[in-house]
Parts: C-alpha cells; structure tokens; sequence
C-alpha cells in the first residue's frame, strides 16, 4: 500500500492533477494565500506550516469571527432598544447599518 500512496504522490507532485481536479502545486499555493489572510499565521510566513495548522488555524478564526458579529450583533440590538428612534443617535445608526 505504501508504494500506492507513493506513486499517487509521485505523480501529484509532476503537476497532474489529484481527484479533485488541482495539482498539489495548485493547492500549495492556495494554502499559502489563506495563510496570508490568518492573523495568527500572517507573521510565521518565513516558517514553515503545515496545511493542516492553516486549515485548523483557518476554522478557529472563522469560529472567533462569528462570535464578534454575534457580539456585535447583541450590542447593536440593545443600542438601538434603548434609544430613541427619532434621536440623532438613531439616525447615525441607520446610516451606518445601510
């Protein structure tokens, strides 16, 4: 089985395409660009990370940003409960929120 998996990699690694239809070249340099857009990975650029710890690091950021726009998302609501809809506060809110 491991002469299989090294074959497979061997022919991977040539640039043909792997069963999702991407090269492993393809797909190195789209895990590159995703680590770039990961804070926590952006300043280990000159280091070398797996693909798995930029998929892993990749959800955990996605998880922390759903979290703030709940967060924010809460804050806003009870902003706007406690505000006087014709107040200038009301209006600069519905300004920012179209």
């Amino acid at each position: 089985m491991s002469s299989r998996r090294s074959s497979s990699r061997s022919r991977q690694s040539s640039g043909a395409p792997t069963s999702a239809g991407m090269t492993d070249a393809q797909i190195t340099d789209l895990v590159s660009k995703l680590q770039q857009l990961i804070p926590q990975l952006r300043s280990r650029h000159s280091d070398k990370v797996s693909a798995a710890k930029v998929l892993q690091e990749t959800c955990s950021y996605i998880k922390s940003l759903h979290r703030e726009v709940d967060d924010l998302s809460d804050r806003l609501s009870e902003l706007l409960a406690n505000t006087d809809s014709n107040s200038a506060q009301a209006a600069i809110i519905r300004s920012l929120l179209m």
